[in-house]
């Protein structure tokens, strides 16, 4: 999916996030539409287990037990197939039992939990509503300052979570994603205040040396998909709920025990509630919601330009060709890069 770069009013957040990398990655990516070299074997295992978690959760069940058996036959179903390239037959028995060690981890987890969150919602009539994958949210970003042309002044960015649960009086987000290692230091704070705040303040500040696109990505995402919860949560009339998003990696195998011996294969899950390190405990003390003054502000800010374009990264390109290049698709086709690979000292 392209987004609409200069003169549209819809983005997303992951075109937000590839443009916080580098605007040229955002161009080649999102504007022209030039397809990368990555591999996309992980994005099609998590794809299986959204789908079998998702319609465990739609299923009604609550009992944990009864929870993991209705995802695993939905895994059962979907993997038939699924036409992954395995060298044998061993590893693709393998596979197979790495994701049923992740949908019992998850269920273990927090997954019980949720579906009982969803139980109670359910008893609000908006079930349908809440359960994905690939569940739309978005928000609606004005913009500082509108141009000559008349454009519009305002830009929708689209978040999708895989479902909506209830917590207390929270209603909660979930999105799946391969890890979490794109948060960086947010996976291990609590706060906005202190590391947070200056790591996110650093990012924009030319005179540092600092470049964090992960983070600044996931605030950004975090705002947005809050705000979407928000519209929601008032178009279902669920009351006066607070919003929370959480992230659940689906593909980090760094809690994988594989026990050959007993033939086992066991799993854990880390779950990023990033509502935590967003909110301002100011700005939510004036607005009793979980916003964040700050990175909204710089979010219009950055939409705005991405949106008035030229995708220059000349400002931030010392720091882009350190930490963005080396891993970067497009780099056969950047000018920017092959003059910097070409450039003669002296």
């Amino acid at each position: 999916m392209t987004d609409t770069a200069t003169g549209g009013d819809s983005l997303t957040v992951d075109g937000l996030q590839t443009y916080l990398h580098c605007p040229r990655r955002y161009e080649f990516a999102h504007v022209h539409g030039l397809e990368g070299s990555s591999d996309d074997t992980v994005d099609d295992r998590i794809a299986l287990l959204r789908v079998a978690i998702c319609d465990a959760l739609r299923s009604g069940e609550t009992d944990a037990e009864a929870l993991e058996r209705v995802a695993r036959d939905r895994l059962s179903t979907h993997w038939i197939d699924y036409d992954e390239r395995f060298h044998s037959r061993t590893q693709r028995r393998h596979e197979r039992r790495v994701l049923e060690a992740t949908l019992a981890a998850y269920v273990e987890r927090i997954g019980a939990d949720h579906a009982a969150g969803l139980a109670q919602l359910d008893a609000d009539g908006a079930h349908d509503e809440l359960i994905g994958p690939e569940l739309p949210l978005s928000s609606a970003i004005s913009l500082p300052d509108s141009n000559a042309a008349g454009d519009a002044d305002a830009v929708t960015i689209d978040a999708p979570v895989d479902y909506v649960t209830g917590d207390g009086s929270s209603l909660v987000g979930v999105r799946f994603v391969p890890t979490l290692a794109p948060l960086g230091p947010l996976r291990y704070r609590s706060d906005w205040e202190g590391d947070v705040a200056e790591l996110f303040t650093d990012h924009f500040d030319p005179d540092s040396a600092a470049f964090e696109p992960g983070p600044v990505g996931a605030l950004f995402e975090t705002a947005v998909v809050l705000d979407g919860l928000r519209t929601l949560r008032d178009r279902l009339e669920l009351g006066d709920r607070t919003c929370r998003y959480l992230q659940i990696p689906l593909a980090d195998r760094s809690g994988l025990t594989v026990n050959w011996v007993q033939d086992t294969v066991e799993t854990s899950l880390e779950v990023a509630d990033l509502t935590a390190v967003y909110v301002d405990h100011h700005t939510f003390g004036m607005t009793h919601d979980h916003r964040n003054a700050t990175v909204d502000d710089r979010l219009a800010s950055v939409v705005a330009a991405l949106r008035s374009g030229p995708f220059d990264p000349a400002d931030s390109w010392d720091r882009i060709a350190e930490h963005a290049c080396p891993d970067c698709e497009y780099t056969v086709c950047c000018q920017d890069h092959i003059a910097t690979e070409v450039r003669f000292d002296g």
